[in-house]
């Protein structure tokens, strides 16, 4: 997973692994296939899945791309916490994240486009390809996940541009009340010192 750069789309917690990794034949969901060794090194076990583990991954896959579930991003938590702080470090602070996003947006267009022009057949370092998959650039089928968090912070981008501009042109949220509540906590503030 790790060389494959899974890690960017599903948060592998290391430590766990191997103890989710014992549940799996215990489960019935995967078998071990072989069982290798390398010098000194300690044995190393490749497990296939069994039918109920496809069965239970495919359930599980079905899940994930037909159910929405509600995430928790740290962003969103900033955003509803966001009246403690000042109106203009607010929008300050939007518009270096404003810049940082433009910066990942440039990174991943980059990227991609690269990952799309290189030859399958090259990044597979010489392991046997199916037939259809031969001689075939990069498919976007296998890049998937990366397409949706471009887009994702495409959207980000465009978001925090827009709440920048509606506090600065507009004055949303009302920015003067907020503007208020700032100063009245800053003199309830300096009365407790």
């Amino acid at each position: 997973m790790k060389e494959r750069h899974k890690e960017e789309s599903i948060k592998l917690r290391y430590g766990s692994l191997y103890t989710v990794i014992d549940m799996l034949p215990a489960r019935g969901l995967v078998a071990a296939k072989e069982v290798s060794r390398e010098g000194k090194r300690p044995e190393r076990t490749v497990y296939a899945l069994t039918p109920a583990g496809l069965d239970e991954l495919r359930d599980w896959m079905r899940e994930l791309l037909r159910d929405p579930a509600k995430e928790y991003p740290q962003f969103e938590a900033g955003l509803c916490l966001m009246p403690v702080l000042p109106p203009d470090e607010a929008v300050s602070l939007l518009r270096q994240r404003a810049l940082q996003l433009s910066g990942t947006v440039w990174q991943m267009e980059g990227q991609l486009a690269e990952l799309a022009q290189q030859d399958l057949s090259a990044l597979t370092a010489g392991e046997h390809l199916p037939a259809p998959l031969a001689d075939q650039k990069f498919p976007p089928l296998f890049a998937v996940e990366a397409e949706f968090r471009l887009a994702l912070v495409k959207a980000e981008l465009a978001f925090v541009n827009e709440l920048v501009r509606g506090i600065v042109e507009e004055g949303w949220g009302p920015v003067e009340m907020w503007r208020d509540v700032q100063a009245a906590c800053a003199k309830q503030h300096e009365k407790s010192e």
